[in-house]
Formats: structure tokens, sequence, C-alpha cells
């Protein structure tokens, strides 16, 4: 049996690297916001039941004037972030279903992570209880200090952590009730697999390719485009309307 699947879909960040006023998360790609192209994904799945958009308190208004009526047809539930990546999650867990068995949590700015892979990592979490999309580090690493290098660091075995990442609940909850009982400011937490490593367990990766973009600067943009346009486009089941093109947005 299929297990439930709830999708934590990330907005809340600052986007301090990101040029111009707006969230990054809620600028558009190929006509459609980016925040959007990620719930998509997830909301044409039977196996996911709940979707949970963390925004920013600055957004909310913009949120909830623009895209609001779409969203509760949908029915995606938002909640606010915090002020940490970690306390934006927190907040979408304690909005959980009870009978949620699987918990993805996807980074907004990620819109273009493919169907396959989110169905090879939910696979992966319903065996191994924890799965993460990660992608072999390919260019040569340095250690700067100053402007100076200190040491070209191996790349043998490293891989570079994406989203979405998906987790058992009950392990994704008392991942975080341990991250609270530490002194948890001083320790910087980068993903939510991190927070399960520091339980002692080990995550599976499921391979992934540098496609898989997290937006990041304002060129970021274009590339995310260019994927998007270069991936073939599904083939309808049925006759073709005459609004087949246009977004569901």
């Amino acid at each position: 049996m299929d297990k439930s699947v709830a999708a934590i879909i990330c907005a809340a960040g600052r986007s301090q690297r990101f040029s111009g006023k707006r969230n990054k998360a809620l600028v558009d790609v190929a006509g459609r916001a980016v925040f959007l192209r990620s719930i998509e994904l997830f909301e044409e799945r039977n196996d996911v039941k709940q979707i949970i958009l963390a925004i920013s308190p600055d957004d909310e208004e913009l949120v909830r004037i623009k895209w609001g009526p779409n969203l509760s047809f949908f029915g995606v539930k938002t909640c606010l972030g915090g002020a940490q990546r970690s306390d934006t999650v927190k907040n979408a867990l304690d909005a959980l279903h009870e009978d949620i068995d699987l918990v993805a949590v996807h980074d907004a700015a990620r819109c273009c992570v493919t169907k396959e892979l989110i169905q090879r990592l939910i696979e992966a979490a319903t065996e191994h209880g924890a799965a993460i999309p990660a992608s072999p580090v390919i260019p040569t690493l340095k250690k700067v200090k100053g402007n100076a290098i200190v040491k070209t660091v191996d790349r043998i075995d490293l891989y570079e952590a994406q989203t979405p990442q998906v987790f058992d609940k009950s392990l994704l909850k008392r991942a975080y009730k341990h991250f609270d009982e530490l002194d948890s400011r001083t320790i910087p937490v980068s993903d939510d697999a991190q927070l399960v490593e520091a339980l002692g367990e080990k995550p599976v990766i499921v391979e992934s390719d540098p496609s898989n973009l997290k937006i990041t600067h304002s060129v970021d943009i274009a590339i995310a485009e260019a994927i998007l346009k270069a991936r073939p486009k599904p083939k309808p089941d049925g006759p073709i309307g005459p609004y087949a093109g246009e977004a569901q947005w």
C-alpha cells in the first residue's frame, strides 16, 4: 500500500543573494511563479495528501491576494516561516495531518526537479526511512582563507545535497525535537538531513544531477528556463482543447 505523503514547500527565505526586490520564490520562470512550479510537481501525485507552503510574513499579503484562490482550490495550506530555515520547517511540521507517513521537504526555488526524481526519492524513503537527492561534485574545490588558497579539496565521495528530501514523519519530528533540546542557535543547519544525521541515522542518497538547480542568483532564472524548455513536453492523453497551452495557475 502506498504511503501518504505531505510536501512542505519552503518559500520563506530572505533571498539575500538574489538581486531584485522580490523573494526569488515568487518571481516568474517561463511565465509561472517559481514556487507554483514546485507545488505542481507534488499536487499531481495521488499519494500526496497534504501540501504546506511556508512563506515569509513579508510576502503573506501578496501571496494571499495574487495566488490565494488558486492555492485554496488545490488544497494548499500556507504557514509562516521563521527566522531560520529550521524554524520554517518546524512550523510546517506542526501543521501536518495525523495520517501522514512521509514528509517531503522541498526548496521552492528548485522548480526544475523532475517527477521521476521525486518518485525515486519516495520509493527510497519508503524503504530506508530517509532519502535525499544528491549530485556528485564535479568542479575543483579550493579551501580559501583571506583570498589565499589553503588547499585543494579532494572531490572523491563528495556530493551536493539537493531537495526534495523525504523522511518518515516520525523520524523527522524526532530529529527536530532533538534539535530543540540542543543549543540550536550555535549549530549551523543547512538542510533537514543534517538533523536526522545528528540522531545517528544515515539517510540514503538518490543520485541526481545539476539540472535540479536551486535558483539563487538572478542569472539562474535564465538557466532554469533553458532547462525546462529543453525537456520533452508530455503528450496529452486525450483531444487537445483550445486552452491546452495555458498553465493551470
